[in-house]
């Protein structure tokens, strides 16, 4: 069931006045603002019709978005036996603060902006490669992973890459689901 604070986030970000709500629902707006505020704990059925109400506002069916919906398949890695210089210019030319590193067609590490910092403050540092300061890996899921998921991945890593059949499609970032989450809800529109 989801939580009441995802219920008051879904509806403002719709812009949705709480009256409006109220009289969807059946309710008054005294009621439901302290229900919004945790005051009162309301019944699943009442819960389950604001839920439908703000779906018919989203415009949504059932199907929930997939990694695969919400990715950006254009994934840009580093090799690992490229200097840290190098790597940094691709980043910098691309607009990332992270990449995946990839050795013999396989993922071995991610490299930040962070870790080329650290690296290039050494005294070694410009003839570093990235494989010797690239840091661990991000999470991989299915390209028909629930994107809905996604958030918890990313608030711990700063990105998250998708495979299809085990070969790497696409990668989602914080950005990424940013985006997804600024221009629709995490589910597919209804089928007209």
């Amino acid at each position: 069931m989801e939580s009441i604070a995802e219920i008051r986030k879904r509806r403002l970000s719709l812009g949705i006045p709480l009256g409006e709500l109220a009289r969807a629902v059946g309710r008054s707006d005294a009621t439901l603002s302290r229900i919004e505020r945790g005051q009162i704990r309301p019944s699943y059925e009442l819960v389950q019709r604001i839920v439908r109400h703000l779906e018919e506002r989203e415009g949504v069916a059932a199907p929930h978005l997939r990694a695969e919906d919400v990715m950006n398949p254009a994934v840009v890695t580093v090799d690992g036996a490229t200097p840290l210089g190098d790597a940094a210019l691709v980043m910098e030319r691309h607009g990332f603060s992270q990449a995946p590193v990839v050795e013999d067609g396989r993922v071995t590490g991610s490299i930040s902006e962070n870790s080329v910092l650290r690296a290039l403050q050494r005294p070694e540092g410009r003839k570093t490669r990235v494989r010797d300061a690239q840091e661990g890996m991000y999470p991989q899921v299915d390209a028909l992973f629930p994107a809905d998921l996604l958030t918890a991945l990313l608030s711990r890593y700063p990105a998250v890459l998708v495979s299809r059949r085990g070969a790497l499609c696409g990668i989602v970032t914080r950005a990424d689901l940013i985006r997804s989450l600024r221009g629709a809800s995490l589910r597919k529109p209804a089928a007209t």
